[in-house]
Formats: C-alpha cells, sequence, structure tokens
C-alpha cells in the first residue's frame, strides 16, 4: 500500500507530506480547490508524462515521492531484482521535473528510466476516474483479471508448459529439416565417410595403445639378446655352478676342513652363491617366458596406426575422436534413412506436442468463459444499487491466429460493455461515460477485490452525477473494497465522505500573495463539520450537522 506521498513545488501545491494507512481514504474540497494536484503528484511518482507546467510558478524544480510498504512475496520484488536495483524494507519512487520540462526517476535512490517507473507503478496503483485510466482499461491485462477470478493457476501452468514443450520439438523438428537438407545435398560423401569408418573400427583409445606396442615391438630384438647373454653367462661351460661346486670340494680336502671355523664361513658362503646364481637363470628364464611381444609384427601396428593417422588428418580431427565422429555421420544419414533422429519421428513428436497443447488451451479457454459468466454475473449484481442496472458486461473470446499463440493460451480476452439497450457493445475506455465508467470500475474491483494485483486503488469523483440512495451505495462499496485494499477517493458526495477511515481536505489558501493548495487530515469533530458543509454549502446548520452524524454513524453500523 501506499505509506507516504511527499510533494514538493506541483502547481499549487507548495509542500505536503502525507501519511496514509490502509482502508478508505476520502478528499474532499471545494470544486477548483486542487484535489486533481494530488492525483497528478502521484501520477507522476507512478510514471506518468511529466512536462514544465507541473512545476509551481517561481520554483526551479517540482518533486513527487511515493514510498510503498509491500508485502515480501509482491511481484515487484521480482523486478527490482531483474534490474539489480536493491531490495528495501520499503519501496520508494521519486520523480523531479524541472521548470525546462527535463524529467528523472529513482527507485529506492537508483536513477532508472521513466519507462521502468511506470512498469513498477503498474504493479503498485490503478486510477479510475474520468482523467488518467489504467488497469482495467487496458484490455491487455483483462485475460489475468479473468484467470485470477476464476482461479486458473493450474491450468495456466498447464498451458504454459505444453506451450515450452510445442515450442522445444517444432524447434527439434525444424532443426531436422535443415540438417536433413544439409545431408541431402552431401550425401554420397557421408556414405563414403561413413563406410570408411565403419570399415576401419576406430576404437577410444587405440593409437596410445598402438604406439606403445611398436615400441615394445621395436625394443624386443635388444631385449632377447640382452636376457640370452645374460643366460649364456650364467649358464656357459664350465658354468658357475659348477665351478662353486669345485671350489667346495677343494676347501673339503683341507686337513682341517671339519673343525675350522673360517672354512665353514667360506663353504656356506659358496652354497649361497650358488643358490642366488640358481635363482637368477630361473628369473631370467621367467621374464623371458612372460615376455608379451604379441601375435602382431611391427609391420602390422605400423600400418594400422598410419591407417588411424591418415583417417584423423582426413577429417581433421584427433584420432580419438574418430568413433564419435562415426556416430556423428550415422547420426546424420538417419535424419533421411528413418532412424531413431529422423525427420519423420521429430514430426511426429513435434504433432503430437501442439495436439498437447491444444488439449491444455482448450481446458483454460473452458474455464475461462465459465468465469466469464460468474463475473458478469457478480458484476450486474454490483451494479443495480448503482443506478446502472440497463449496462450490460461481456466478456469477448477473440481466437489468436496461431502464430500469436502463446503460454496464456490461443485467445485474446477483451471486458466489453452495453450502457444502452439496442446500442453495440463496445471497449470500456470507448463506450462509458466518465461517470459512468468510474462507477463501472468501482463494481468490477469490488467483485475483483480479493484477486486484485495493485494494492492501492484511486477513484477520482466515482460519484460524480449522482446523490441519495446511489450515492450511499457507492460509499457502501467503497467501504468494503477498503476491506481488501487501500482505497483513495475523490469525492463531492457527503455519503461517501461519511465512510472513510481517514479523511483528507484539500483547501486553497493565500499567502504572500500567492495561491496555494494545502491537505489536511481531519479528526473526528472536523470530519463531522466538513460532511455537514457538504450536506448544506456554505452555511451550516444544526440540521445538517445532526444529518452529518446521522450519516457517520450509519457508516459506523455498516463497519461493525
Amino acid at each position: 500500500m501506499l505509506a507516504s506521498l511527499s510533494i514538493r513545488d506541483v502547481v499549487l501545491i507548495d509542500r505536503l507530506d502525507l501519511d496514509l494507512g490502509s482502508g478508505l481514504a476520502v478528499l474532499t474540497g471545494e470544486t477548483g480547490a486542487g484535489k486533481s494536484i494530488l492525483l497528478d503528484a502521484l501520477g507522476l511518482a507512478l510514471g506518468a508524462r511529466g512536462d514544465s507546467g507541473l512545476v509551481r510558478a517561481g520554483a526551479t524544480q517540482a518533486s513527487v515521492t511515493a514510498v510503498f510498504e509491500l508485502a515480501p512475496g509482491h511481484a515487484v520484488w521480482a523486478v527490482l531484482d531483474e534490474q539489480s536495483i536493491p531490495v528495501e524494507a520499503s519501496l520508494t519512487l521519486r520523480r523531479v521535473v524541472t521548470a525546462d520540462g527535463r524529467s528523472r526517476a529513482w527507485i529506492n535512490d537508483r536513477a532508472v528510466g521513466v519507462t521502468l517507473l511506470r512498469q513498477i507503478g503498474d504493479y503498485l496503483v490503478e486510477i479510475h476516474g474520468q482523467h488518467d485510466q489504467h488497469g482495467l482499461l487496458d484490455p491487455r491485462t483483462h485475460r489475468d483479471v479473468l484467470d485470477q477470478f476464476g482461479g486458473h493457476d493450474a491450468l495456466r501452468a498447464a498451458t504454459a508448459h505444453a506451450f515450452r514443450e510445442m515450442q522445444a520439438a517444432d524447434a527439434a523438428r525444424d532443426r531436422a529439416e535443415a540438417e536433413a537438407e544439409a545431408v541431402r545435398r552431401e550425401e554420397d560423401h557421408l556414405r563414403t565417410s561413413l563406410a570408411d569408418l565403419v570399415k576401419l573400427k576406430p576404437e577410444p583409445g587405440e593409437e596410445a595403445d598402438l604406439v606403445a606396442r611398436r615400441q615394445r615391438l621395436q625394443n624386443a630384438d635388444r631385449v632377447v639378446s640382452a636376457l640370452n647373454a645374460a643366460l649364456d653367462a650364467l649358464n656357459g661351460e664350465p658354468g658357475l655352478e659348477m665351478r662353486l661346486l669345485d671350489a667346495d670340494r677343494a676347501l673339503q680336502r683341507l686337513p682341517d676342513a671339519d673343525t675350522e671355523p673360517r672354512v665353514a664361513q667360506l663353504r656356506a658362503g659358496l652354497e649361497r652363491a650358488s643358490i642366488e646364481i640358481g635363482e637368477g637363470v630361473a628369473a631370467i628364464e621367467r621374464l623371458m617366458a612372460d615376455l608379451d611381444l604379441g601375435e602382431d609384427s611391427l609391420e602390422a601396428v605400423e600400418d594400422r596406426l598410419y591407417a588411424l593417422r591418415a583417417a584423423a588428418r582426413r577429417h581433421q580431427v584427433t584420432t580419438e575422436d574418430l568413433p564419435e565422429l562415426s556416430r556423428h555421420l550415422r547420426e546424420r544419414l538417419d535424419l533421411i534413412d528413418g532412424g531413431t533422429g529422423g525427420v519423420t519421428r521429430l514430426a511426429a513428436v513435434a504433432t503430437a506436442a501442439r495436439a498437447a497443447y491444444k488439449t491444455a488451451a482448450a481446458a483454460l479457454s473452458t474455464a475461462r468463459r465459465g468465469a466469464a459468466d460468474a463475473l458478469v454475473t457478480a458484476i450486474s449484481a454490483e451494479l443495480v444499487p448503482l443506478r446502472m442496472g440497463r449496462v450490460e458486461l461481456a466478456v469477448a473470446f477473440d481466437p489468436l491466429p496461431e502464430g500469436s499463440w502463446g503460454p496464456e493460451g490461443t485467445e485474446r480476452c477483451q471486458f466489453m460493455v452495453r450502457t444502452n439497450p439496442g446500442a453495440p457493445a463496445g471497449p470500456l475506455a470507448r463506450v462509458a461515460s466518465g461517470g459512468e465508467l468510474s462507477r463501472l470500475m468501482l463494481a468490477l474491483k469490488v467483485v475483483l477485490a480479493r484477486t486484485a494485483s495493485a494494492g492501492t486503488l484511486v477513484f477520482d469523483e466515482v460519484d460524480s452525477g449522482i446523490g441519495g440512495a446511489v450515492a450511499d451505495a457507492v460509499g457502501e462499496r467503497l467501504q468494503r473494497l477498503g476491506g481488501h485494499a487501500q482505497v483513495l477517493v475523490v469525492t463531492h458526495n457527503p455519503q461517501v465522505a461519511a465512510r472513510g477511515d481517514l479523511h483528507l481536505r484539500v483547501a486553497k489558501r493565500v499567502e504572500d500573495g500567492q495561491t496555494l493548495t494545502e491537505v489536511r487530515a481531519l479528526d473526528a469533530t472536523e470530519r463531522r463539520e466538513e460532511v455537514a458543509r457538504m450536506l448544506s454549502g456554505a452555511e451550516l446548520t444544526a440540521e445538517a450537522r445532526a444529518a452529518a452524524d446521522r450519516l457517520m454513524s450509519l457508516a459506523s453500523r455498516d463497519v461493525a
């Protein structure tokens, strides 16, 4: 809701600071006192067109600051986040217009363009009256309003999901068709390349394996020669083991061979050497047995390596990419061969997705028509007490061309009105007069109050040209609407003014030869006097004060 409004040097207002609350706020005052200036100033903060005519005479600039208090999940916060504007406890909109017509705007002290300010303002305030028209008078909002009233969130989500699926399927089919056309142009080359790769049968990691095998084969002669030389050295004639045995026999012939410790140690050493030599021979023999040179010759390995590298150069890829290239060529040819990625299959998927979207959109459309009937019935009931019983409201559904289908469905919805029997129905803004339009907007907002997106509603002279029971009906509906949203109403009608939770009086004063507009919140006694003035005119009478008491008492009783 709008928490405060600060105005500086706008037309006849030199300085004004208003603190506002929830519920119904009424603005009253003599004709020409400047009530419309308040709405012009608020509109300026919301992104309306600004020009030098708004700057008070003698001032260099006009400025308006509007502070809003919003719930954490309000849609505005997401918009600000997209624009990287800091989110604070409250939302502050500020607009300045200089005497030479230049305009600047800020959101939470961040300089922004007027377009963004207007976008944010549309989320916050709806103004209905005989001058500025927003919200429901824009046909682009009618479909969303109808869906909010009908509670179509699930159906809209299903339709949006089906639309995205249809878009994705159409895009996949279109890409496949374009690719298939390209494949047909180079089909012979693709088939030849694929046949060569199928024949070659490249494997992942094969080049590295071949390089290692070639290295082993190139070293094979040196390895075998070295191992054989080692065996010859150990097993030559006479062998080392035999010579060690001869040495041990010689030591055994010593006279003290059995008693001399040193001879025993020497013989033990010879025995260990003989064992080590035997183990060395066995180890060399195992190494030769384990030497795996494979069945391929060096020539065969080098031929395979050359074939892989030649294919890689021919296709301008690495040998490691050859298996993937083979798969890719197969997929491309599948587009015209009718494989799993073929155009025919993707076209069938796209057809099914389109059918699913049309089904979802049709279900949403059916629900909209039911909601439209309920909405028209509810609004018609509200119009009777407003002396607009002959006004007929309808919701027109216009099918969209296929190229304009979207996540919201396949149709356009627009509220239409017929103000006189026999007259053609037309859009709200073009058919209804100013007073009728304001009361029609009031009836719409009363019915849509629980689903309204904007938290602040402004009605400019919604009670113009009416009185008595009709004015009381308008006041009762404004008061009821104030229970769901913040409502600001400019009124000349005491029946409406008596129902305000906050009463603001607009008046002119002359100071230092200048005419200025001031706005003041009235207390209970001042409210009674203002309502009495609205009843009786310039001269206040006891009867007028008594009538004001009755009106205010009735208003309080209706609230209770």
